[in-house]
């Protein structure tokens, strides 16, 4: 005769059979599902191969060989055209160049180009036009301040400077106490066509050390 907990034990081990069998149904699904998804995803994948090596079938390798080409090599600098055109400057100045056209007020020098206006003298003896530019030859000898002197002018001329300051010094410095470079200088200025006036600078620029130069525009 069954009893009602041996009934009730047979009941169980059904109930644990079924949910063991349905499990592994959804297990077995889930693994067919996913075999099948793998599949599609191959096929597509071989899909793109068979696509790709029929788009490229006609095509030829590139040849792979880099030529490298060296960067061309500068122009060698002139050096003997810019010791030529540095000579010019200087050649271009000479100590003997004594002018008939100088103008002396006192001890003052003036120079005005002829043509222009006895204006352009007074307006350039009071500061009416800004100094851009300097130049300081203390301590050169004659040779070194009149390439300096030609370098200068032609350096302000192509930066279209128009007011500049050189001083040339009193000559205290020299043998004799005398103003030897302050003489050269303005028979110098006065030698280039692009000066068109000079003045001693007044005392705050330097006095009788120092001389205004007026370039043209």
């Amino acid at each position: 005769m069954t009893t009602p907990s041996r009934i009730k034990n047979i009941e169980e081990a059904k109930r644990l059979l079924q949910a063991q069998k349905a499990t592994q149904a959804q297990a077995l699904e889930e693994a067919k599902a996913l075999a099948l998804k793998q599949a599609a995803e191959k096929a597509e994948e071989q899909k793109l191969t068979n696509l790709f090596k029929s788009a490229v079938k006609d095509a030829r390798p590139l040849n792979t060989s880099r030529i490298f080409h060296e960067p061309p090599k500068p122009k060698p600098i002139p050096q003997q055209f810019i010791r030529d055109e540095r000579q010019a400057l200087v050649d271009s100045l000479s100590d003997g160049y004594f002018p008939a056209d100088e103008l002396e007020s006192g001890e003052e020098l003036l120079y005005l180009r002829e043509g222009q206006s006895p204006s352009v003298l007074t307006k350039l003896r009071r500061g009416h036009w800004v100094v851009q530019a300097n130049l300081d030859l203390h301590g050169m000898i004659s040779d070194e301040a009149r390439a300096m002197v030609a370098e200068f002018l032609a350096a302000c001329k192509k930066r279209g400077i128009r007011c500049v300051r050189i001083v040339h010094g009193k000559g205290l410095g020299s043998r004799n106490k005398e103003p030897v470079l302050k003489n050269k200088v303005r028979h110098w200025l006065m030698q280039k066509d692009e000066v068109i006036a000079y003045a001693q600078a007044r005392a705050n620029d330097g006095g009788s050390g120092a001389v205004i130069v007026l370039l043209k525009a």
